[in-house]
């Protein structure tokens, strides 16, 4: 019943990824946004979101509560749509979309042939980070979590092995071998450090323990490799600005938990600075 079920959200999505590419990539981005504003709701609770808001504005007042949920949905929707469109922004056809700024630090990491851990979360088009790392000439790989629907994931898998990174590292300990192997040959790593894993920690994440992955502070402790923060936002629809920040380079008596509690407050002041653009719907303190 599970793979009729999700056989006909791949046939959905096929079909809207159809008419999205006959559109173009600005129409499509704007009809899936208001798409996403009505259809989200019925498939993420309300209340939940509301609460996840609250959590990092408790002060917050009852328009601005709305005016980030509604702008959350627009923003899912909008990436749904351009997921058609990543070719294009790969190879230089919306390059004029995306502005990059230190682009002068990826530089530096390329030429130095320097491993660090590309952090950051699912802020905007976030499929955007790995994308432009890989195309500043550094060798990178993506760690991210396959979907659920098995038709879809193997859609999901080849857009990002074919335009936005070539090494894509599937949670989980096959995923871990392989990572080491890359880490080893001078590969640097990217991830979001956003979703709630059953094998983190408890980390604090606006004033409540969250499941938070370790990956970047086990990196760090092992390897002994700075972190590289980067926050994407999005700005006059199809806009977007890459923030690419200074490399971290934790002190060796730093603890994982001590590490991971570091990023989840740099995660913190991300979303702070663009709430509407995070995504707000997963339980992360479950």
């Amino acid at each position: 019943m599970r793979n009729i079920k999700y056989f006909l959200q791949f046939i959905l999505v096929i079909i809207f990824f159809f008419i999205f590419k006959i559109l173009g990539i600005k129409l499509a981005s704007n009809l899936s946004g208001k798409i996403f504003q009505i259809i989200g709701p019925i498939f993420r609770s309300k209340k939940l979101i509301y609460s996840n808001i609250k959590k990092a504005f408790p002060n917050i007042n009852q328009n601005e509560l709305k005016e980030i949920y509604i702008s959350m949905w627009n923003n899912y929707g909008r990436v749904f749509a351009e997921y058609i469109f990543i070719k294009k922004f790969r190879h230089d056809q919306l390059n004029d979309n995306i502005i990059v700024n230190g682009g002068e630090i990826l530089e530096n990491i390329k030429l130095n042939k320097q491993r660090v851990v590309f952090i950051s979360g699912h802020f905007s088009n976030f499929e955007l980070m790995a994308m432009q790392i890989e195309k500043m000439g550094i060798q990178v790989a993506a760690i991210y979590r396959p979907l659920n629907n098995i038709f879809l994931n193997k859609i999901m898998e080849k857009i990002r092995r074919d335009h936005i990174c070539k090494f894509q590292i599937k949670k989980g300990i096959g995923g871990t071998k392989e990572l080491v192997k890359l880490i080893k040959n001078g590969f640097s790593t990217a991830l979001m450090i956003d979703q709630r894993v059953s094998e983190g920690i408890h980390s604090n994440f606006f004033n409540e323990k969250a499941s938070t992955t370790t990956i970047p502070a086990q990196l760090v402790k092992k390897y002994r490799i700075p972190v590289v923060p980067i926050f994407i936002e999005r700005f006059d629809g199809i806009k977007f600005r890459m923030t690419v920040n200074k490399p971290i380079n934790f002190e060796e008596s730093k603890s994982i938990e001590e590490i991971t509690n570091e990023l989840n407050k740099l995660l913190e002041n991300m979303i702070l600075k663009k709430p509407n653009h995070w995504i707000w719907s997963h339980n992360r303190w479950k």
